[in-house]
């Protein structure tokens, strides 16, 4: 058995250039995440806790020359971390949000569908919690989003 971690964080813009996705979901709020990507904070967290495992980055070189292709689905993304796992199967994700807006409590169960299929997983198999973090940090403050994410696998040669 393997544990990555991952983190990601973004902040909000002022001029709304693109939807707020989170987990794959696009949220109807009138805010948008700074970012070259859809600036999914919470595929970015996951593809950093797949790289956690494999040890192979995703989120930099590899996801920067997709976004030049014009390549800028955050799925897209956490589908090339997965081509990275080879000989290990995630079998459960858990996901800590911290922000004050937007609410992610009515979108938990349509995020944990999406990433579920994304990964193979059942819905049982993904964690979603959210925080305000009672505005001790820019993120509880409304300033932006941050998200971790542990990735558990295990060999799937055994």
């Amino acid at each position: 058995m393997r544990i990555g971690l991952g983190q990601d964080s973004h902040r909000f813009q002022t001029d709304i250039t693109k939807p707020l996705i989170l987990g794959g979901v696009e949220f109807g709020d009138k805010l948008s995440l700074q970012g070259n990507s859809d600036a999914d904070v919470i595929l970015h967290a996951l593809c950093n806790g797949i790289s956690g495992v494999t040890g192979v980055n995703i989120l930099g070189k590899i996801s920067d020359d997709l976004c030049v292709e014009g390549i800028t689905d955050s799925s897209i993304y956490v589908k090339e971390a997965l081509k990275y796992l080879q000989d290990w199967q995630i079998c459960h994700v858990s996901f800590s949000i911290e922000c004050k807006v937007p609410k992610i409590t009515p979108k938990i169960m349509k995020m944990k569908e999406n990433i579920s299929k994304l990964l193979g997983l059942q819905v049982q198999d993904v964690g979603i919690t959210a925080t305000s973090g009672e505005e001790l940090t820019a993120f509880g403050c409304g300033q932006g989003i941050q998200v971790f994410c542990i990735v558990t696998v295990v060999n799937n040669i055994i």
